[in-house]
């Protein structure tokens, strides 16, 4: 299909983005990759009257350590994340999640502050994100805010950004040797996760189980309580409510969660 007719800038600096979102409102939309944003263009899922393309700002790309956070730019595609020594060294489990993410095309394309923004439950990075107790660097002309990423999910497709603010950056904490395990349930290699388990330093992050990234905290504290990793994984669903489709209903899901939160712990490396 073909998108509903629309403006377009390219953004000359974050605060050139700011005055577009301020002169047009609700009806723009900010454009990095695209590879979320257009698809539901084509399908009138999304009428925006302006796009605000920021994906060439140098200011929004790159990664930097910051004392004990990395600092990853908003428009930084999820390649660069996979193939960066420092995310590699210090924060191993985000640089392979994005190297899960689609398929080539969408990995050289999409970045992590689109996918973000997105907020798709079933996404690998919100996940991750999630996982790793990082955060999210908001700008507006009022200034800058940062958010955890345990708050930053609302709801599917959902956010806690306010009206005309951008991500400029995600905080990750620097973990060098900390174990991780990461695991996803998909039909196809670069299908969206039935379900999907990320771990790391004492958190359980869960996708496709609820309308957010949701932690799986009754495992959480089973393992700091000094349980083991089967009695730990078998808490995993709990207080989880997925949704059904054609590809899993709810028991399958939290069955699901259970057994990738058992390999995500069991398989754990460093």
């Amino acid at each position: 299909m073909i998108p509903a007719p629309f403006e377009y800038v390219a953004a000359e600096s974050p605060a050139h983005a700011l005055d577009l979102l301020e002169q047009w409102g609700d009806e723009a939309k900010l454009l990095a990759g695209g590879h979320s944003l257009l698809p539901m263009m084509k399908l009138r899922l999304a009428t925006p009257e302006m796009l605000i393309d920021i994906g060439r700002l140098a200011e929004l790309t790159g990664v930097r350590v910051d004392g004990d956070d990395l600092v990853i730019g908003a428009a930084t595609p999820h390649a660069s994340l996979a193939a960066s020594d420092l995310v590699r060294a210090d924060a191993p489990l985000l640089a392979h999640s994005a190297a899960q993410v689609g398929d080539p095309q969408i990995r050289h394309r999409g970045t992590i502050g689109g996918s973000l923004a997105h907020a798709d439950p079933a996404a690998d990075l919100p996940m991750a994100l999630v996982a790793l107790g990082g955060s999210v660097d908001l700008l507006s002309m009022g200034g800058t805010r940062r958010v955890a990423a345990d708050d930053f999910f609302a709801g599917y497709f959902e956010t806690s950004m306010e009206p005309g603010e951008l991500i400029t950056s995600v905080r990750v904490p620097r973990r060098p040797g900390a174990p991780w395990g990461y695991q996803k349930f998909t039909r196809r290699a670069n299908d969206w996760a039935i379900v999907g388990v990320a771990a790391t330093a004492g958190r359980i992050a869960l996708a496709n189980m609820g309308s957010v990234p949701l932690r799986a905290r009754a495992a959480e504290q089973a393992l700091a309580e000094g349980a083991g990793v089967e009695q730990a994984a078998d808490l995993a669903a709990e207080g989880t409510e997925p949704g059904e489709d054609v590809h899993a209903n709810r028991e399958f899901r939290q069955h699901l969660a259970r057994v990738l939160t058992r390999r995500a712990l069991a398989h754990r490396t460093d």
